[in-house]
């Protein structure tokens, strides 16, 4: 089984990177590979509606390690109110071939108090692309004073829920790949 998290921040440093460590670190189990798939350092193009993307050997690559996955942690910061372009971007090169039927959980990292509005935009992705979404969600308020210098959620009860949140992502991508096989 291999759950892989994606970020949707362009920022060094990133919080939203940050986050997504936190969340596959609480993974322990031996059998569940993870991977953090860094949009940062692939070369994507802006989607234009095609299924070939020739020119950028990245975009296959980046389907096929989400096809690869059994479930899907999703991370953005909110910008204006929604989830970042980056991340829009890079799922608007997906398709059901490589989200369908897979189960996802949805973390937003903002700069300010409480906000739904990227996580309420990223179920209508999730569901026009036949994803399972955790109806658990994870809003990190006051990103900045959130971490600490290692990178870790200074707020436990916060760190908690996350843990929480990624583990129940394990069980329910373990169904759906159990229901899949049968």
């Amino acid at each position: 089984m291999k759950i892989v998290a994606i970020g949707g921040s362009l920022r060094p440093h990133s919080y939203t990177y940050q986050a997504l460590q936190v969340a596959l670190s609480s993974i322990h189990n031996p059998a569940i590979q993870t991977e953090l798939i860094d949009l940062r350092t692939l070369q994507l193009p802006f989607c234009d509606g095609s299924s070939l993307y020739t020119a950028f050997p990245d975009v296959e690559i980046f389907r096929q390690k989400v096809k690869s996955a059994s479930g899907v942690l999703l991370a953005t910061p909110e910008y204006h109110g929604s989830l970042s372009g980056v991340l829009k971007n890079a799922l608007d090169l997906l398709d059901i071939e490589q989200l369908g039927g897979k189960a996802v959980g949805l973390i937003a990292v903002v700069g300010g108090v409480h906000s739904t509005s990227a996580l309420n935009t990223l179920r209508l992705i999730c569901r026009q692309l036949h994803c399972w979404v955790l109806p658990d969600q994870l809003i990190i308020p006051h990103a900045a004073s959130s971490f600490d210098v290692n990178g870790q959620l200074i707020d436990k009860e916060l760190e908690e829920r996350l843990s929480k949140m990624t583990h129940y992502l394990v069980e329910i991508a373990e169904k759906l790949q159990r229901k899949a096989n049968h």
